[in-house]
């Protein structure tokens, strides 16, 4: 296959939004490496994966030595490890080849790659002090890692069930509108879903097209460093013409996020600031955690104070992210309460014409009629 430019390799496999060790000290190696790879070689993204595991391997090996200057081995060879991690889903952007179970088997090896390091490191260090702390650290280590990506889960599980419901809410809206509509404005508005279900089916969209809304965080993870600040804005869809005069609809973005930047007002520029070189705002996360754990740490020669600074850095900003979820919940709740159902009159279906929707209740239920799930939703893919 033909292989674009550098440049172009960049903006097809580096995310818009990422951790700043990744930024920082992967991406410059590790994009013109996934480049000379595809171009040259016939490696696939899950040889790649197998390559990080074993390079993750030969590092928990130096570690169980001990010896500062085998944790300095482990360090190198921990660091090479997560740049092949990165490359294998670069690779699979760039190629096409990647897989669902590719995304499985990076998921697994990386939690494999955690839990097997922090015992050698741990237990390297407690074979040369005798110091039983060293035995807690390795067990704090996995706990931490481990509740990191079964929390981002959660709330990923979370964000997308009330998405879903307010998909629900909004289509459920506008059904009991059309029943109270004439035969005349009933059949405008048929022709005008008729278009805009054309437009869904050609840009493959979630549904959002259909009620005539737009997300921010769709918007953000399109242009991260949108000026979005103007919560529940309306905006145009720029899709095909959607009335009589050819004027495209007007298309409300909803934010879930508007308390939480009341309260912090600086964030937004904070955050721009820091999208502007494509680092995200989470600057303690699950891989700068391991990076100081498995890296700084034996580097510098202080591996328990430095775990257990990074340790609590990684709580407090998962404490961040569960309060924003918090906050988050109440927009969730007001949005809802924007998208009132209203009654249909008994005889508002004999007013409109033959087809028309009949009216529901004011508290819709899922697109099948049954009760839309307090949680639910698809599990969110690691790196």
């Amino acid at each position: 296959m033909d292989i674009p430019p550098l440049s172009e390799v960049r903006r097809l496999t580096e995310k818009k939004r990422d951790a700043w060790w990744t930024v920082l000290l992967v991406d410059p190696v590790a994009t013109p490496l996934v480049r000379w790879t595809a171009k040259w070689t016939r490696v696939t993204p899950n040889q790649i994966t197998w390559g990080a595991l074993f390079l993750g391997l030969a590092a928990a090996a130096c570690f169980a030595r001990g010896d500062w200057k085998w944790l300095l081995i482990g360090a190198g060879l921990y660091h090479l490890s997560f740049i092949l991690d990165c490359m294998d889903g670069k690779l699979a952007r760039l190629t096409g080849k990647g897989s669902e179970f590719g995304g499985w088997l990076d998921y697994v090896f990386d939690r494999v790659r955690v839990l097997i390091c922090a015992v050698a490191l741990m237990g390297g260090q407690y074979s040369r002090t005798g110091e039983v702390a060293y035995v807690w650290l390795a067990l704090v280590v996995v706990f931490l890692d481990a509740l990191r990506y079964l929390d981002a889960l959660q709330i990923f599980k979370v964000r997308h069930s009330m998405r879903k419901k307010i998909r629900a809410r909004a289509k459920a809206s506008r059904r009991a509108a059309r029943a109270l509509m004439t035969a005349e404005e009933l059949e405008r508005d048929q022709e005008l879903e008729q278009r805009e279900r054309e437009r869904e089916q050609e840009r493959e969209n979630d549904g959002d097209e259909e009620q005539g809304i737009a997300f921010m965080e769709d918007l953000l993870r399109e242009n991260p460093t949108a000026d979005l600040d103007d919560p529940g804005r309306e905006g145009p869809d720029t899709g095909a013409g959607s009335g009589e005069e050819g004027r495209p609809r007007e298309k409300k973005v909803i934010d879930l996020h508007v308390e939480f930047k009341s309260r912090f007002p600086w964030y937004g520029r904070f955050r721009t600031f820091l999208l502007r070189h494509r680092i995200r705002t989470h600057l303690v996360s699950g891989i700068e955690f391991q990076m100081a754990v498995f890296i700084v740490g034996p580097v510098l020669g202080a591996i328990m104070p430095v775990t257990i600074a990074a340790g609590a850095l990684l709580m407090v900003f998962e404490l961040a992210i569960i309060y924003k979820l918090l906050l988050s919940t109440r927009d969730f709740e007001r949005t809802l309460a924007s998208y009132p159902v209203p009654e249909v009159p008994e005889n508002a279906s004999e007013a409109a014409a033959p087809g028309a929707a009949p009216g529901i209740p004011a508290q819709p239920g899922g697109p099948d009629g049954e009760s839309l799930p307090s949680r639910g939703g698809t599990a969110v893919g690691g790196r």
